[in-house]
């Protein structure tokens, strides 16, 4: 049905659930001038408007685009409704891409604004999700910044649920029973593994090209491939050459880490996993179904297809490489690292921190406080070996440098890993793997215990600057440059 015309401006949400009628003039009495109603996307300038016909006296235009005569004193204009919007209405699974350019740029429209329209007709419940920590990374808003659910990772951003950066691919909205699709987001995480909702979000994610390059690391006989997935996560398919087995941390898309598997020509027999966020658990049951036999392990009961639960310090082995599992709950409460090295090895280990350390920064506390981050960050990552490489979740380096490089402007270390990190970025290359040592160089949440990081939030304790930065991050506004 249509909604009578009214002189506010609808809502994001309103209008991107209900259409209105496109310019118009409602009925006028014979003698009175006719009152036009400009609304939606039917201006003359502005990118995505669309030229209006000029009405006719006495005539509408049908459904079918006919024209009819009108009572006389009549002047109307009306457009034929939008078919596939229609067919979405009505429940179906239908995705729409026509019509896009008719959800113009206008104040609160910020929902309806679309490049791609893509509508699953799911229930999708008030689930919390993870929405990339990234929520509008070329936008000027923090990844982590954004407070709409579903939420992110880092923050806000996800940011957290879509493909890659450059070019922009999609962003995911939660529209009552839909998905809408949008521009650049982050990656999904949280409660969103309920069933059904997982699938339909990754083959609506997995449409869109991830132009990001693979890289690998050879650490003597270890070697650590980073498969890009979604919008910005990270997968790692860590290999022993001596006995030729492998594992793979956080294996968010399985048919990616089957097809690497058989390239290397390993045996795949473990799944690391390291918080139950979407984004990151989110593929361990069909990896599971299409490689029978996996161990997957991880420190919570949410972890789908969990077969080994660990703890703080329990071990494994992966052919000849041994794992020590590290608990840093803050993130979530059951978040776990992985620490793998080489018996007798002079090259360093290499320590998996999901959601818990970025380059540059750390996860959103979600299910913890700032103390737990901090014993994570200083009493059980940073005692870790200075050269230990250090493989994230997330390609969140460039965006947490803009904000290291606020809380300490004079930081050369800062500055310079920013220009190193925003070639990479240019490239589609990979900022990871750092190391523990640098880190301590230019992430603040790791210098929480300098002079210059607790100066800048006007703290002396570090736990207090810990919360204090991690506050002003989570409202940082990424400038452009």
């Amino acid at each position: 049905m249509f909604f009578p015309h009214s002189q506010k401006r609808d809502s994001g949400l309103a209008a991107a659930m209900f259409p209105t009628r496109r310019p118009g003039v409602t009925w006028t009495p014979p003698g009175r001038t006719p009152t036009v109603t400009r609304r939606g996307p039917e201006r003359t300038n502005g990118l995505g408007a669309l030229a209006p016909h000029p009405p006719t006296p006495g005539v509408r235009e049908s459904r079918s685009s006919s024209r009819e005569p009108l009572p006389s004193g009549c002047l109307r204009t009306a457009r034929p409704r939008d078919a596939a919007w229609s067919r979405d209405r009505g429940g179906g699974a239908a995705v729409a891409t026509s019509q896009v350019a008719l959800r113009s740029r206008r104040p609160g429209a910020g929902l309806a604004q679309v490049r791609t329209r893509a509508l699953i007709g799911r229930g999708l419940g008030r689930d919390r999700a993870l929405i990339g920590q990234r929520a509008e990374r070329a936008g000027g808003t923090d990844v982590e910044a954004s407070a709409d659910w579903p939420r992110c990772a880092d923050a806000s951003v996800y940011s957290p649920l879509a493909p890659a950066r450059s070019p922009p691919a999609a962003r995911v909205m939660v529209l009552g029973r839909g998905l809408l699709g949008r521009r650049s987001l982050a990656a999904l995480g949280g409660t969103c593994a309920r069933r059904g909702l997982g699938p339909a979000l990754l083959g609506l994610l997995l449409h869109h090209t991830d132009s990001r390059k693979s890289l690998t690391v050879e650490q003597g006989a270890m070697k650590v491939e980073s498969l890009p997935a979604l919008t910005d996560n990270y997968m790692y398919l860590v290999i022993d050459d001596d006995t030729k087995e492998a594992a793979i941390v956080d294996p968010v898309q399985p048919q990616k880490v089957v097809e690497t598997v058989r390239k290397h020509g390993v045996k795949l027999t473990t799944v690391l996993t390291t918080h139950h966020h979407w984004d990151h658990a989110g593929g361990n049951e069909k990896l599971v179904k299409l490689e029978p036999g996996l161990k997957v392990y991880g420190g919570d009961d949410r972890i789908g297809a969990l077969t080994h639960k660990v703890t703080h310090l329990s071990t494994l082995q992966v052919g000849s490489l041994s794992v020590k599992c590290l608990s840093t709950p803050c993130h979530t409460s059951g978040h776990i690292c992985y620490l793998v090295s080489k018996p007798g090895s002079s090259e360093p280990p290499a320590v998996f921190t999901g959601d818990t350390l970025f380059v540059a920064g750390c996860g959103k506390f979600y299910e913890g406080t700032a103390d737990e981050m901090y014993k994570a960050l200083l009493e059980v990552l940073g005692r870790l070996p200075p050269d230990t490489r250090v493989y994230c979740g997330h390609e969140y380096t460039v965006h947490n440098l803009k904000f290291a490089r606020h809380v300490e402007p004079a930081n050369t270390a800062i500055q310079e890993k920013l220009a190193w990190a925003k070639e990479k970025h240019s490239l589609g290359e990979p900022t990871v793997p750092s190391t523990i040592a640098e880190e301590f160089t230019y992430n603040p949440f790791m210098r929480v215990r300098e002079k210059t990081v607790q100066q800048h939030v006007g703290e002396t304790d570090p736990v207090t600057t810990m919360r204090a930065i991690r506050k002003e991050k989570d409202h940082f506004k990424v400038p452009r440059d």
